[in-house]
């Protein structure tokens, strides 16, 4: 954190610049993708598959329901496979989908000033058609979030004149790959910093599937995005992160996670390399290997994320509620970051 802090916004104005983003931001994403939106669920049902457990060792916070029999729920931790169960009772056609607001609980996250135990985010999900399953079509899509983040920024500035547009012109995919056999003894998040101070804005493509040393660049559960190219061009990825220098902060700032999900086929490959084999017979992954379920692309956008940056923030808890331990509220205090 900033030894030296004093953030533009004042506590009020922040509060009433959350709204503006929020506001702008999904109508501008609606707009671009052909978005619906609809209500998401705060918890699932347990054992049915239908919660995501991000890089697989997340703990979903649970309870159990009296009145239905003692059933298991759980606090999701994303709605990756809701949506697109979603957009399949919707019956959409390609080219349509839907956002709603995901609000999560992630017990285990090892809190900074970017990582909270709240979770808010833009979850997206857009019906494909199956020849679009291209590392082509998703950076397509890359671009035109990426057009409403410049969007966002520009319109806050229009009234915020200290909020000064750092964002570059387009921004630069890159494959992990590459960025591997650019930084190899550096760890990933040591690359995404080099990348992102370089280039302003990136898109990591590839999060999941095995680097040239047999590494990953970030964990991915496997039963939503697909992480091997099917474009012919020998590189992992049809997934990954929007990445954007933080110039407060000092370092990389992930906004946005997206991919293509799995076809029937990528996900046994992918359960198989996982070692996840089990969950063919849970709800969703069944219906999905019997080929029931809409082929799309989706992604989340941290809120809480955004807002931070587009402010120009120090910590996330500037932007949102959550609780936090003594020692960062002590220290927050002393650098001057009013957690809200």
């Amino acid at each position: 954190m900033l030894r030296h802090y004093k953030p533009i916004l004042s506590v009020h104005e922040t509060e009433h610049a959350i709204v503006q983003i929020k506001d702008f931001f999904q109508i501008a994403l609606s707009t671009e993708l052909n978005l619906t939106r609809v209500t998401a669920p705060l918890f699932v049902p347990s054992g049915l598959g239908i919660n995501d457990d991000l890089n697989g060792v997340e703990r979903p916070v649970s309870f159990t329901v009296p009145a239905m029999d003692d059933r298991k729920m759980e606090i999701v931790q994303s709605l990756a496979k809701w949506k697109r169960l979603k957009v399949t009772e919707m019956g959409l056609k390609p080219g349509f989908g839907i956002y709603t607001d995901m609000n999560a609980i992630r017990s285990d996250e090892e809190l900074d000033e970017v990582h909270s135990l709240y979770v808010d985010q833009w979850d997206w999900e857009l019906a494909i058609d199956p020849r679009d399953r291209t590392v082509f079509f998703l950076l397509d899509i890359v671009k035109k979030i990426y057009r409403c983040l410049k969007r966002t920024e520009f319109y806050l500035y229009d009234r915020y004149s200290s909020l000064k547009p750092v964002l570059p012109d387009d921004i630069k995919m890159i494959y992990s790959d590459d960025l591997y056999n650019a930084f190899p003894k550096l760890s990933p998040r040591e690359r995404e910093n080099m990348a992102a101070k370089k280039h302003g804005a990136i898109f990591v493509c590839g999060i999941g599937g095995k680097l040239p040393d047999g590494t990953i660049h970030d964990g991915r559960a496997p039963d939503y995005d697909d992480w091997i190219s099917e474009a012919g061009d020998g590189h992992v990825g049809l997934n990954g992160d929007i990445i954007v220098w933080d110039d407060k902060i000092g370092r990389s700032l992930e906004l946005s996670s997206m991919g293509i999900r799995v076809s029937p086929e990528s996900l046994r490959r992918q359960l198989s390399e996982r070692g996840c084999t089990g969950r063919e017979n849970l709800s969703f992954h069944s219906r999905l290997l019997n080929d029931e379920l809409t082929q799309t692309l989706g992604g989340g956008i941290g809120q809480s994320r955004l807002c931070m940056f587009l402010l120009k923030k120090a910590h996330i808890g500037e932007t949102q509620v959550s609780v936090w331990p003594d020692a960062v509220k002590t220290e927050c205090q002393k650098r001057g970051i009013p957690l809200l």
